[in-house]
């Protein structure tokens, strides 16, 4: 079948991707170009459906064409042709009975088989035969021709063992011989039994039909005869009802080809362990551990190449050929959906209309053509393509390297231009170094092994490699005599430029694991980061859940409050209710007071491991006292002390039962020791006694210390609506007065 060629030899052969196609065709139920017609993106939806179920193996069937064509003219098919549209449509009847999920499930069960045609299915065996069962008068033909073949058996076996013809038979065997029954014997069997020579053995012996069953082979024949007459209406009547319905049956050929498609390219995948990649709309060849399917052992490929032309350079035989074909074939295979071995989650093909490879030799005796002349037959038939990847090897060939290499980097400047991706090899240093400083060149060498003298079939993006002509051919054997001295002619100062190029590489490759293994820590770090922010953020989902938690006991001690106080009204109660309230707004403030609050002026912080007092704030700079001396710092570099005092919030207030009585009021409270919010409650406890009992003046103690005590007990004050005025006692004796 014909597949899709580039120049005289065809893509596959030049990608050495021949034996690879050649065991993909194994897995078609018939022989099929590669290629799929239609919407790539529709097919790789329906393979990717397939890959995830398993499903029956189809039977081989031949191309029906002709048959198809026979038809559309009412002609009479054979029994065989018959059978092989009989076994497609059979396929698809099996198919509806297969778990299926989208999309398969709605084209599968979407195609609707005519009852006139699977009323033929019926009558056929799993054999391709007519069945005999479902047709009382070809049975009893079929009957009889088999019990005619078992008197003429009998018949033989008879005369193989008879005393008159012991003599001249070569053995008692029943020889088949051009379809015909016969026994082996000697010359002059003719004395003993009367019969047809039927043909003569290499021996010089005699295969006979003796006349003694003649008449059964006659009576055979007439029998088979009939059959035969019996099959042929049956094929005229079924080509009749084919005719009515030649519309179906050449939609299912072409579907039972679609399928072939999919279902080869899966079960080939499965054997293979192979992987698809569906081609991208980007211009890029992104490869990992990419592996080219005709190297049994190979060295995985990791490449990313996204610019108009790579240009590989290094090492003799150190896989830059094989890299060229592995770019394309990774082309090649992805543009058809077919798999092939690599990590598909991290590789990106794209797609392009053409693939060229302008790899070989072409000079030619009988065309009277050299090496670059046919260089250039090649590249100039470049220029009416568009939107194609071309693979050049040893582009210089056949020519000056010099020349060569100014009139090919015109050459892929102006190809460039019409949107052809190239991918170039070459060994002479000349071009790469034209090219090395345009943005859409991307040099890749070829490693080689300095210790143990070998290629290492590994490639290092952004250096131009060295070839180690010299080095090569001791490898394989030339003297080291003769290489030294060649090493001479060629001249020390290029030799300085290849060890400067080879260390160029050696540096750069080192420079990348650096990068490479910086960027790992990298990662790890950012890990680390987004696990702490996720922490951080779970905590204070659950910091938000506890107080909301908190706030609905709340509000249900107050719901109980409000009902209590419906029982028995009292106005004292709906004022400790109105102060309930205030205060659980003024503790929310408080913990966000210690959340939030910048540092001021008079807090004492801890710089690194001093302890001080701000004095002074200016801008993002602060003013300490450390040790008695003045220091100007950064405010995100201080920490407030452990031991400056802070409001501390009870994280649960304790159930409280509300009794409103009249009872004898103290003229002083002592704050002296207590935290915040038991100072807040004792004095609002307090004054809510003395107004009760109709004082006018009273006296907090809350002590000199820190001054905490006093600023709470000051803003308090400010916000009662029953107290007239507040002062302290001169003397800082740690007092306030309130009037009443």
């Amino acid at each position: 079948m014909p597949i899709e060629k580039s120049s005289e030899k065809t893509i596959i052969q030049k990608l050495d991707l021949d034996g690879y196609t050649q065991q993909f065709q194994k897995f078609l139920a018939r022989e099929k170009p590669v290629a799929m017609m239609g919407d790539i993106n529709q097919h790789y939806r329906y393979i990717q459906a397939l890959s995830k179920v398993q499903f029956p193996t189809p039977n081989p069937v031949p191309n029906l064409e002709r048959e198809l064509n026979l038809i559309k003219k009412q002609g009479v098919l054979s029994l065989d042709e018959i059978y092989a549209f009989i076994t497609m449509i059979s396929y698809f009847n099996t198919l509806k009975t297969v778990g299926f999920t989208e999309p398969l499930i709605s084209w599968i069960q979407g195609i609707e088989i005519p009852e006139e045609i699977i009323d033929i299915i019926g009558y056929f065996t799993a054999e391709g035969e007519i069945n005999a069962e479902r047709d009382q008068e070809l049975f009893k033909l079929e009957r009889a021709i088999k019990q005619n073949k078992i008197e003429i058996k009998e018949t033989l076996y008879k005369l193989a063992h008879s005393s008159k013809l012991r003599d001249y038979l070569v053995d008692t065997q029943v020889h088949f011989n051009g379809g015909e029954e016969t026994l082996l014997v000697r010359g002059g069997f003719n004395n003993a039994i009367k019969a047809t020579v039927a043909a003569r053995s290499p021996g010089g012996f005699f295969y006979i039909i003796p006349q003694s069953i003649t008449h059964l082979k006659e009576k055979e024949s007439a029998l088979l005869s009939k059959k035969e007459e019996m099959i042929y209406t049956y094929c005229k009547n079924i080509s009749a009802v084919f005719f009515k319905w030649e519309r179906f049956l050449g939609f299912i050929n072409k579907e039972y080809d679609r399928f072939d498609h999919y279902q080869a390219r899966v079960s080939f995948a499965r054997a293979k362990e192979y992987e698809f990649v569906l081609p991208s709309k980007h211009k890029r060849i992104k490869l990992q551990d990419f592996a080219h399917p005709a190297i049994e052992n190979p060295v995985p490929i990791t490449m990313d190449f996204s610019k108009k032309i790579m240009l590989v350079t290094g090492v003799n035989a150190g896989g830059k050929t094989m890299l060229l074909k592995s770019m394309l074939s990774a082309v090649y295979m992805s543009k058809y959906l077919l798999p092939f071995k690599c990590n598909a989650a991290q590789t990106e093909v794209g797609h392009y209309k053409s693939i060229e490879a302008v790899i070989d030799d072409p000079q030619s005796v009988k065309n009277d053509i050299s090496t670059f002349a046919g260089r250039m037959q090649e590249f100039a038939k470049l220029f009416s393509k568009e939107d194609a990847i071309v693979g050049v090897d040893e582009i210089e060939l056949g020519t000056d390297s010099d020349e060569a290499a100014s009139l090919f980097r015109v050459m892929l400047d102006e190809l460039r231009k019409k949107g052809i991706t190239f991918i170039v090899t070459t060994h002479h240093k000349r071009l790469a170094s034209l090219m090395a400083g345009d943005d859409e060149v991307e040099l890749i060498a070829a490693l080689y092994d300095e210790e143990k003298r070998v290629p290492t079939y590994t490639f290092l993006q952004g250096s131009i490699g060295k070839s180690y002509a010299f080095e090569t051919a001791q490898r394989y054997g030339v003297p080291a005599a003769i290489v030294n001295k060649a090493k001479k002619v060629y001249g020390e100062d290029k030799e300085n430029l290849n060890e400067l190029i080879e260390k160029s590489t050696s540096l750069e490759r080192e420079m990348r694991m650096k990068i490479a293994t910086i960027d790992d820590e990298l990662k790890s770090v950012e890990r680390q980061k987004q696990r702490l922010q996720d922490e951080e953020l779970k905590l204070q989902e659950s910091h938000r859940k506890a107080l909301a938690t908190l706030e609905n006991r709340y509000n249900a001690a107050t719901k109980k409050a409000r009902e209590a106080l419906r029982a028995q009204e009292s106005a004292e109660g709906r004022r400790l209710l109105n102060v309930a309230h205030q205060r659980k707004e003024f503790k929310q403030k408080e913990v966000k007071l210690k959340d939030e609050v910048p540092l001021k002026e008079g807090d004492k912080v801890k710089y690194r491991s001093h302890k001080g007092e701000i004095v002074a704030i200016r801008g993002k700079d602060a003013t300490i006292i450390v040790d008695g001396l003045k220091m100007r710092v950064p405010l995100g570099q201080l920490k407030r002390r452990g031991d400056t005092p802070q409001i501390k919030v009870k994280p649960k207030a304790k159930e409280v039962n509300v009794n409103v009585e009249k009872s004898g009021a103290s003229v002083s409270v002592k704050l002296l020791g207590m935290y915040a919010d038991e100072a807040i409650d004792t004095v609002d406890k307090f004054l809510s006694d003395a107004l009760v009992n109709g004082l006018h003046e009273v006296q907090i103690i809350h002590g000199t210390g820190g001054g905490v005590l006093a600023k709470l007990v000051t803003e308090y004050l400010k916000k009662h609506p029953k107290i007239q005025k507040f002062y302290r006692l001169p003397g800082n004796l740690g007092i306030t007065v309130v009037e009443l």
